[in-house]
């Protein structure tokens, strides 16, 4: 059975296959259970050792990363939504293929590295993540040596909490597409009850986040006002960068989003949407 709407070249269509999975990682077998409905294999999606240990055995068995490890309470992404993001990137640059002269920045890489991960080993391309938080580099960083992926995958501390592209952007930079999944939440109150409400739902919902940090959960006036200076930090990078880009979690940001961008100046502003079931989210990318 596939999985609703992802890219056509998401190698996360079907359903997982935990044959395969507990093959490339036998330790994934101890938090293997049965659907009570349909008596198939899966995991308790509210368990993050379970979501981490799937994450591992899915990176290790499609996308050849032999080690992959997060600290505790960081966030565990979901592989298949990640993937798309790349996909569609992939699409955006007009290059649906390998090429490794293609550079893209990835802000906010968190300790997990998952899109340097799979942009790398699945078009070639060579990144450079960075993130305000040392506990993610460093973490980040032990993966990348792990799979010996230093020449590929390059980690860069940004120093200011309130700067986005400034410090972390080179003289010498150039860029074909920066990405970015920017914190949704305004507050550290706003994050814990989504947490708590999210949980709940993964009683009879599954397939969610788990887990984060407070820099990859919330900040001060939420998506919107991250994402607003975003773009106007963008402009100061526009000789270095082809592509600016970032997630959108909510729909509602979009109007503004778009406003902003045209106050900036923004040339060309497009919208891709992605499905994963009945989520649904978004990324908006575009240049001066």
């Amino acid at each position: 059975m596939e999985k609703d709407n992802l890219h056509h070249r998401n190698k996360h269509n079907s359903r997982y296959d935990f044959k395969l999975l507990k093959a490339a990682l036998p330790e994934l077998k101890s938090f293997i259970i049965k659907n009570k409905f349909n008596g198939e294999d899966t995991i308790d999606f509210a368990n993050a050792d379970a979501v981490k240990f799937l994450n591992k055995a899915i990176l290790k068995s499609v996308y050849n990363i032999s080690f992959w490890d997060i600290p505790k309470n960081y966030l565990c992404p979901p592989i298949p939504g990640r993937a798309d993001y790349i996909h569609y990137a992939a699409d955006l640059l007009n290059m649906p293929y390998r090429n490794e002269k293609v550079r893209i920045l990835d802000i906010g890489t968190g300790s997990n590295c998952v899109y340097p991960l799979i942009g790398n080993a699945e078009y070639g391309w060579h990144f450079v993540g960075t993130d305000i938080d040392p506990l993610s580099i460093e973490s980040a960083q032990k993966i990348v040596n792990e799979n010996n992926l230093q020449k590929m995958i390059e980690l860069r501390l940004q120093p200011s909490k309130t700067n986005i592209f400034k410090g972390v952007i080179l003289p010498d930079d150039k860029f074909d597409l920066t990405i970015c999944n920017p914190p949704f939440h305004s507050s550290q109150e706003e994050a814990a009850e989504s947490s708590n409400r999210k949980t709940k739902n993964l009683k009879i919902k599954k397939g969610l986040n788990f887990g984060g940090v407070s820099n990859e959960l919330w900040i001060e006036g939420g998506e919107s006002a991250f994402i607003k200076t975003m773009i106007e930090e963008s402009k100061n990078y526009a000789s270095q960068c082809k592509w600016f880009s970032t997630l959108v979690s909510s729909k509602e940001n979009l109007s503004g989003i778009y406003g902003e961008l045209k106050r900036n100046g923004a040339k060309d502003v497009r919208t891709f949407e992605m499905q994963q079931g009945q989520k649904i989210s978004r990324f908006v990318a575009w240049f001066f």
